[in-house]
């Protein structure tokens, strides 16, 4: 069976050939991957969004298709269409850039409701449907939306449904600027690099492998206790106008399990859950007036409920919980107790 902490660490050794820095990202498409998720990428242009999820693409050996949304793009162009061939006078069914195992929308906010509307499919079911007939989609398939957040015009906001369908929101920072400095003395030497110059690392057998070792990690009924109730706080806060819904909670145990299994653990530790919580909330809940007229964001809220809610610790019974997750092929270690 693959480790998945081998797995990641491939990835991201190989993506480092290009990439520099930006090891959150990389995390975050890993455990995505590993979890059947979907990504939306914030950042401001010329942070490397595009190229993340293009190396992302080469390391894996995944096919990848970019589309590039705008306002006049219709589903049709993304999902496919039915064409009409004279010489045969048979149609003929043309499918759309959707079918790839790694989906880049970039600049998802800049197509219509209609357009954002003919992924929502594709990201639940993993299937598209075109005229009367249902296709599905390469398995893994994975979609990573990109988005400006300072430039608002001629963009429209994501529907509740279609923020809810992405697992994780993840941001890409400006770098720091020793990174910064890297950058130039890399591209000085090297003015070609780019995606094309890192070589696949891993195949679609060892991402199933790795997924399978994953989804038998052992998470304690007080971890889930926990999980339950940052996203059950999300729902009272004052500061926001809707909570997160259930798909929050599991996205929560899916990918904590497997932030884990990349950290070379076999049961998940609270940390693992707190690391996640800004990544899987902060696109799904909605502020509250008061909130925003004080110019909070979502993520400083949802920051904030992390920081009150009590994580496991000081009842938590480590003999009792290592009988129990060794009775399940898991080994606990003192590391749980100490949260």
């Amino acid at each position: 069976m693959t480790d998945p902490a081998a797995l990641y660490a491939d990835i991201r050794d190989e993506m480092r050939q290009v990439l520099i820095g930006k090891e959150t990202l990389v995390k975050g498409l890993t455990i995505a991957i590993l979890t059947d998720g979907h990504v939306l990428l914030e950042g401001v242009p010329g942070v490397a969004k595009t190229t993340v999820a293009n190396l992302f693409a080469e390391v894996t050996g995944f096919d990848y298709n970019r589309i590039q949304m705008t306002p006049d793009i219709l589903p049709a162009d993304i999902t496919g269409t039915s064409i009409y061939r004279e010489q045969t006078g048979e149609f003929d069914l043309q499918k759309g850039p959707v079918f790839a195992n790694v989906v880049v929308a970039d600049e998802i906010n800049r197509a219509t409701p209609k357009t954002q509307s003919a992924l929502l499919e594709a990201m639940q079911e993993r299937t598209v449907s075109i005229e009367s007939e249902t296709l599905d989609l390469p398995d893994p398939f994975m979609v990573v939306a990109t988005q400006n957040p300072i430039e608002m015009e001629g963009t429209y906001e994501l529907p509740e449904a279609q923020r809810d369908r992405f697992q994780l929101k993840l941001t890409a920072d400006i770098p720091e600027r020793d990174e910064e400095a890297e950058l130039l003395d890399r591209f000085d030497r090297q003015p070609d690099l780019d995606p094309s110059k890192v070589t696949q690392v891993v195949d679609s057998e060892a991402i199933a492998e790795a997924r399978d070792v994953a989804s038998n990690v052992y998470i304690d009924q007080t971890v889930k206790e926990y999980i339950l109730d940052i996203v059950a706080e999300t729902r009272e806060s004052p500061d926001l106008s809707h909570g997160a819904s259930p798909r929050a909670s599991l996205a929560f145990l899916d990918t904590s399990k497997t932030r884990a299994a990349i950290e070379g653990r076999d049961y998940v530790i609270p940390d693992d859950v707190k690391s996640l919580a800004v990544a899987i909330l902060a696109h799904r809940v909605g502020l509250s007036t008061d909130a925003e007229l004080s110019d909070r964001t979502t993520r400083e809220v949802i920051t904030d409920i992390v920081g009150r809610v009590e994580p496991p610790g000081s009842g938590f019974d480590a003999a009792e919980e290592t009988e129990a997750a060794t009775a399940d092929g898991g080994q606990l270690e003192d590391e749980f107790a100490e949260k």
